[in-house]
């Protein structure tokens, strides 16, 4: 059990917000801490390399998928149907920390699930209210709202500089996902 629990955010428009959050996850693992990441704009059904490694480090280190990917071509009945399961995400989250199940819980892109609508931020807020002490909380994604940022102890932005995608690199295998 940690002796205090933190606040940290990583945001920003640059690459690496999930690989810190999971970094810190399996350093937490080595020393024998419990780590629950929800992440809130993954497909629930794409499969991806952190799916497979936590396996590795279970009951440690668990991943749990609430929501999807929202981009502005989906329709009306799809934003309520990604909205409904980042409820359900947020729900289980409050559970989470109600029942102090982890030492260390991560709510992967909760920053995006704000930025496009799908969750209020003060619902985030109240999860941050409720925390134990001991309990650390990571919240990443972009559109980091400022209550967020001024609430967290630690905050870091990931900023682009370069990036492989912009000149046709596509998203490789292992590296991306």
């Amino acid at each position: 059990m940690l002796e205090q629990g933190l606040v940290q955010v990583y945001t920003g428009k640059g690459k690496g917000k999930t690989t810190a959050a999971l970094g810190l996850a399996f350093r937490a693992a080595g020393h024998d801490l419990k780590t629950l990441m929800i992440q809130f704009m993954k497909e629930t059904d794409l499969c991806c390399g952190e799916l497979i490694s936590v396996e590795m480090h279970d009951p440690l280190i668990s991943i749990k998928r609430f929501g999807g990917n929202f981009l502005d071509g989906y329709t009306q009945k799809k934003f309520k149907s990604v909205q409904e399961r980042i409820r359900i995400g947020i729900a289980r989250a409050a559970e989470v920390i109600a029942k102090h199940e982890v030492d260390v819980l991560i709510l992967d892109e909760i920053g995006e699930a704000i930025g496009h609508g799908l969750v209020d931020v003060d619902d985030v807020m109240k999860l941050i209210d409720h925390k134990p002490k001991t309990m650390e909380i990571v919240l990443t994604g972009r559109f980091m709202p400022e209550e967020l940022i001024e609430r967290a102890d630690l905050v870091t932005e990931m900023k682009e500089i370069r990036h492989p995608f912009k000149v046709g690199v596509k998203a490789r295998k292992g590296i991306e996902y």
